[in-house]
């Protein structure tokens, strides 16, 4: 199965693989060609770093094309009181008392670190569809799990949310 991906997620990728296509490569042709320029290639640490980083760029580039071929395309759209894919959230942590903010993606997006949880996690599993006030039970694994209590709920953009994460 592949990833869920919305439609501004398709567009990011296809973005990157050309500017990889494009630009990256173009630059990573040219730093082997002036890396074999110097020489002996057996003991040429600079000719070796540059065929690793062509090889990173077009591993990447072979990986998105995969990504996006096996792609399942999913509609980010939400009711306005119910969490949907690129709100951000305000939840309670009940046993920790505190009050956290996330904002709920795709897999391909998720970075818990920077408050960026996956829809297939089990927070975002949890709080998905729900409204403001719900008491959500977390469940991690069998018998295992927390409560959260959904306090608000923001309808963001993508390109908006992207704006704000790179500033």
């Amino acid at each position: 199965m592949g990833e869920r991906l919305t439609k501004s997620d398709i567009e990011k990728i296809k973005e990157e693989i050309t500017h990889r296509r494009i630009i990256v490569r173009q630059e990573a042709l040219q730093a082997v060609k002036e890396a074999r320029a110097h020489g002996d290639l057996s003991e040429n640490f600079e000719y070796h770093a540059a065929k690793k980083d062509k090889n990173i760029n077009e591993s990447r580039i072979r990986y998105l094309e995969r990504v996006l071929k096996t792609a399942i395309m999913i509609d980010d759209s939400s009711k306005e009181d119910e969490i949907g894919i690129n709100n951000t959230i305000e939840l309670y942590f009940e046993e920790e008392k505190e009050v956290e903010m996330y904002r709920l993606v795709t897999s391909i997006r998720g970075n818990s670190v920077d408050g960026l949880i996956s829809i297939d996690s089990p927070l975002g599993k949890a709080i998905m569809g729900r409204k403001t006030g719900d008491r959500v039970y977390v469940k991690i694994r069998d018998g295992v799990g927390y409560y959260v209590v959904v306090k608000n709920i923001k309808k963001t953009t993508e390109d908006k949310a992207d704006r704000l994460r790179r500033h």
